[in-house]
C-alpha cells in the first residue's frame, strides 16, 4: 500500500498576511473548541486570535465552516504525523507509540464530536483528510503487524477509539488538568497491543467499517 497524497484544501490562493490571520484565527478556535466546546462565541475566538470579527467572518462565514476548517487541520497534521512514522526505517512498534502519543496531543478525543453533532459529516475536505488519515494508519498498523510486534485480533478502530477515550478528561475533571495522565495512560493502553497477546480479546476488531456504523 502506498502513502496517500496530500489532501489538497479547497481554498482559494491568500495574501501572506492573510494566511497568517486565517492560521492565527484556526489555532486559536482549535483551542477554545477544547476548552469550551463548539458553541465558543466567535467573537471570543477573534479576541484570541488577535483579529477583528470581520476578519474571522471574512475567512470562515459561518461557524459550520470554521470548525470544519479545525477539524480537517487537526486530521492533516495527524497524518504528517503517520507519514513521518511511515518514514523511519526503526522499529515498527514504536512508530506506532510516536503517531499515537502524538495524536492524543492533537486533542482528537475533543474535536472528532463535532464531525458528527455540527455540521456535514460527507464534507469534501473532511472525507479527504479522513481517508488520507485511515490509509496511513493501516499502513503503520501493517507494518507492525508484519514484524510480529502489533497483535493481529486489532484494527484502525481499536487505536482510534483508545486514543479518544483515554485523551478526553474524566467527567467533572477541567480539561486541562487530566493532561498529565494521558501519556501514561496511554502506554499502559498501548503495552496492551503489544504481541504476543497475553490473553484473548472480547469481541471482534473494531474495523473502519465498524467505526462508522451507526
Amino acid at each position: 500500500m502506498q502513502t496517500a497524497e496530500p489532501v489538497q484544501r479547497r481554498t482559494p490562493r491568500l495574501r501572506a498576511d492573510a494566511v497568517r490571520n486565517r492560521e492565527r484565527i484556526v489555532a486559536a478556535a482549535r483551542e477554545m473548541f477544547v476548552e469550551h466546546g463548539p458553541d465558543v462565541p466567535l467573537d471570543d475566538v477573534a479576541r484570541r486570535a488577535g483579529v477583528g470579527n470581520a476578519t474571522v467572518y471574512r475567512n470562515f462565514p459561518d461557524r459550520d465552516a470554521l470548525v470544519r476548517e479545525v477539524v480537517c487541520s487537526v486530521m492533516e497534521r495527524t497524518a504528517r504525523a503517520a507519514e513521518q512514522e511511515l518514514a523511519e526505517t526503526g522499529d515498527a512498534f514504536e512508530a506506532l507509540e510516536r503517531f499515537a502519543h502524538t495524536s492524543a496531543d492533537e486533542r482528537i478525543s475533543a474535536l472528532c464530536p463535532m464531525i458528527s453533532s455540527t455540521f456535514d459529516q460527507h464534507h469534501p475536505d473532511l472525507e479527504d483528510a479522513r481517508r488520507r488519515v485511515e490509509d496511513l494508519v493501516a499502513q503503520l498498523m501493517d507494518r507492525a503487524k508484519a514484524a510480529g510486534q502489533l497483535r493481529t485480533d486489532v484494527e484502525f478502530g481499536d487505536l482510534l477509539v483508545g486514543i479518544a477515550q483515554l485523551s478526553r478528561p474524566p467527567a467533572g475533571t477541567p480539561c486541562m488538568s487530566a493532561d498529565r495522565f494521558v501519556h501514561r495512560h496511554l502506554q499502559l493502553f498501548l503495552d496492551g497491543m503489544r504481541a504476543p497477546a497475553p490473553g484473548v480479546l472480547p469481541g471482534s476488531a473494531v474495523t473502519v467499517e465498524v467505526l462508522r456504523s451507526p
